[in-house]
């Protein structure tokens, strides 16, 4: 960023506390409706080396997407989707191939129906930087970075906070909401009393980024977006930063706090050459955090991101839930702000949002309990058939992974079909899945995925505000109504494409600002009523 250095507005609608990955999307769906946001980080600089995640989801590139973002993200990863897919398990990144598991993260190669988007490996400093560019063309955002949040005092009337600088300066701010992306250590959940529960992982671990010409030239056992290291005396991962060099690892089990770690051999081990030349960049020792807040909000603060979650990072879902968060209190902040709803449709923000915490940690959980030690003494590298058996064995004991690599019924599955502010149609829902993902438009649910022609998804129709999708059905009673109370409903007539009446199970399908159904039919209820459900102002029971 040039010019100027930005200061604190003494007055503003929403102050964001934070400004990583979840802060930053929040702004951006305030933004992008012209609401006045100041995001308040402390990190001037990004450290392109310390990449923590990696992995967007295929979800969070729809988001991508919707903010015209996608294509840019693509073009600034260091990892082409093209590169790889697959994560490979082996005994070394040039030793023995055991087992792989293609397309992992949803990295496909040619559009599916399932989805507007591919998943994409791409450092999270990539991530930021291209957020903090797209707030910086939002006129109504103002991002301060070197300054952090250090106060915050909640009231059912604003937020009174404190900003401070790098320098020591302090500046008092007034803000009707204040959106807490502050993470673990900040100020915003102890402000609402909220209290983290769960628990740590066992084993601790180290992360490396280093460099390394013998990775980049000579060929792997086989090409992966990086590769699980079973059956020596440590276990992890390891995978490419980018084409240039650069690469990191994960080490398990290493506890650098009780045992002297020379990160140069734990690299050569899991590259499987003794000689492999080896440049450490950054070393960064932790453990995995599965810990979920008992509230997400007081009156006028809501918690977002790892400041109301703490999640492992097996799988890849951290980052991409916090985003998911901030969309969701996005366009509800938004549209409280710009008066088409009610204070009350805030109160669906931590009903909705913190089942998918919940689930999204278990999952994660579930796969924090193995370690690639566990293999340790299993001699996979023996030629013949002695040596072919027990790579058999491992292929097949390490089957347990496939839900941390193909996930989509957790990425793609989450719904908020008891949210009070979705119209419940009867219809049951299918059952929650990590893995399998089954499309439905049961309200709540994301909206099913439709190419209406090469390049073109039906997301790319939907508008800021509510959409209404006609397959057949009158939409004019609800489109008055909408008029007349100020509430932004875009119609998108597709009566030229009835099997989407099949795919969607109704002629009219509503639906939100961050495409997930509100309500079906093929007709319209009372319309006021019907606005008034999905906007919060109460709650309308099964249709």
């Amino acid at each position: 960023m040039t010019g100027p250095r930005p200061t604190a507005p003494r007055q503003v609608p929403v102050l964001v506390a934070g400004g990583g990955p979840s802060g930053l999307a929040a702004a951006i769906e305030l933004g992008r409706r012209g609401v006045r946001v100041l995001v308040v980080e402390p990190r001037e600089v990004l450290d392109p080396l310390r990449a923590r995640a990696k992995t967007t989801s295929v979800r969070t590139m729809e988001h991508l997407r919707r903010w015209g973002l996608a294509d840019e993200l693509r073009r600034r990863a260091p990892l082409p989707v093209e590169h790889a897919q697959d994560v490979v398990f082996c005994t070394s990144v040039f030793g023995r191939e055991l087992t792989r598991f293609p397309n992992a993260f949803g990295l496909w190669t040619q559009p599916r129906d399932i989805a507007a988007e591919s998943g994409q490996q791409v450092p999270q400093p990539v991530v930021e930087q291209l957020l903090r560019d797209a707030v910086a063309d939002l006129p109504s955002v103002t991002l301060l970075l070197g300054s952090r949040v250090t106060e915050v005092h909640d009231g059912p009337d604003g937020v009174r906070a404190v900003v401070t600088g790098a320098d020591g300066t302090t500046t008092e701010v007034h803000a009707e909401y204040l959106l807490g992306a502050d993470g673990g250590s900040g100020v915003s959940r102890a402000a609402i009393g909220a209290r983290y529960a769960g628990s740590s992982g066992t084993a601790p671990n180290l992360s490396l980024a280093f460099r390394s010409r013998t990775l980049d030239e000579r060929p792997p056992c086989a090409l992966g977006v990086h590769w699980w290291v079973v059956g020596g005396e440590r276990g992890g991962l390891m995978g490419r930063l980018d084409l240039a060099g650069t690469w990191w690892a994960i080490v398990q089990g290493v506890d650098v706090s009780r045992e002297d770690v020379d990160p140069v051999a734990l690299v050569r081990a899991f590259a499987g050459d003794p000689d492999c030349d080896v440049e450490v960049l950054v070393t960064d020792p932790w453990s995995a955090r599965m810990l979920l807040v008992d509230r997400y909000r007081g009156e006028r603060v809501f918690l977002v991101g790892d400041a109301a979650h703490l999640n492992p990072p097996w799988g890849g879902h951290g980052f991409n839930t916090c985003v998911g968060d901030a969309v969701n209190i996005g366009w509800k902040l938004a549209a409280v702000l710009q008066g088409w709803a009610p204070a009350s449709l805030l109160d669906s923000y931590e009903p909705e949002r913190r089942p998918v915490a919940e689930r999204t940690i278990a999952a994660a959980g579930d796969q924090e309990a193995f370690t690639a030690t566990r293999f340790a003494g299993r001699d996979a590298e023996a030629p013949g058939p002695d040596g072919d058996a027990v790579r058999a064995e491992l292929a097949d004991a390490l089957q347990v992974k496939d839900p941390e690599f193909h996930s989509l019924g957790l990425v793609l599955g989450y719904d908020y079909a008891d949210s009070p502010v979705v119209v419940p149609d009867g219809s049951v829902p299918p059952a929650h899945d990590v893995v399998g993902f089954t499309p439905s438009a049961h309200p709540g649910a994301r909206l099913p995925h439709a190419w209406l022609r090469p390049g073109r998804s039906v997301y790319d129709e939907l508008g800021e505000g509510f959409t209404l999708l006609v397959t057949a059905g009158d939409p004019d009673p609800l489109v008055a109504e909408a008029a007349r109370r100020g509430v932004p409903l875009s119609v998108t007539d597709l009566s030229a494409a009835p099997a989407l009446r099949d795919l969607w199970g109704a002629g009219l399908v509503l639906v939100r600002p961050d495409q997930h159904v509100a309500w079906r039919g093929d007709s319209v209820p009372d319309p006021t009523v019907l606005l008034d459900a999905v906007t919060g102002a109460h709650t309308l029971e099964t249709a």
